[in-house]
């Protein structure tokens, strides 16, 4: 699957007084793995910029007046993440501001969520950690992600950010909840359903793993190893 991590910088919080875009970050997966590609564009949002958004970002609309305006880059954006699904914190917030982006053209141009999947990752840990900060520096804290050279923040550097937290976050479980139904820990050995038994006479194919899965696999149990501090058990077994 192609996904497509991507954040957004702006002028302010509200899309309706026709805040703009300033910057936009975008790193490619594919296959769980980061591919290099990327894609970054800083904007001249054709604007000022609120005081609180500039405390955040540090850019301001001096800076950007050179910049492209984003009906001049929209083409090659939009040909970036066609097709793919895009994985965003917090994504009502970007989705609304791309589709407003997009709405000011003159070619009719598609939605965002018309023409990609959207993964909100922030809904995501939300499910995953209930009653807990769920921002972008409280994940990255709570998956061992690096981010001490975040003072500001800057679309493409969350981009990446947010790329290695949602590999960490669906890496794979970190706990095991049985349930009191199974016998694995108090029987001896768990059965298997009547459905999933081997039927007598019936030869079951093995298929071993590619060189390429199994690479995959080893990229998971080393993002495994950096979330729990190098304390997995399986490497020591």
């Amino acid at each position: 699957m192609r996904q497509i991590v991507l954040d957004t910088e702006t002028t302010g919080l509200e899309v309706e007084q026709q805040h703009r875009i300033i910057e936009i970050g975008c790193v490619e997966i594919s296959n769980r793995r980061l591919t290099g590609r990327a894609f970054h564009r800083y904007l001249n949002p054709e604007r000022d910029i609120d005081e609180g958004a500039l405390e955040v970002h540090g850019l301001t609309r001096e800076q950007l007046a050179k910049e492209p305006k984003f009906a001049e880059i929209h083409q090659e954006f939009l040909e970036f993440v066609r097709d793919a699904e895009l994985i965003i914190h917090n994504a009502p917030f970007d989705v609304a501001f791309l589709n407003a982006e997009l709405a000011r053209l003159a070619d009719g141009a598609p939605r965002i969520d018309e023409i990609c999947r959207v993964l909100d990752t922030l809904a995501l840990a939300r499910r995953r950690h209930p009653g807990q900060r769920n921002g972008l520096d409280a994940l990255c804290k709570r998956y061992s992600v690096d981010n001490s050279h975040r003072d500001y923040h800057g679309a493409l550097l969350d981009a990446r950010l947010l790329a290695e937290v949602y590999l960490a976050m669906t890496g794979g479980q970190a706990t095991l909840v049985l349930s009191a139904e199974t016998d694995t820990v108090h029987g001896g050995g768990a059965r298997l359903p009547e459905s999933h038994r081997p039927l007598d006479g019936v030869r079951i194919a093995v298929i071993a793993a590619s060189e390429e899965e199994m690479a995959a696999h080893e990229h998971v149990l080393a993002l495994l190893d950096k979330a729990s501090s190098g304390k997995t058990v399986w490497r020591t077994l």
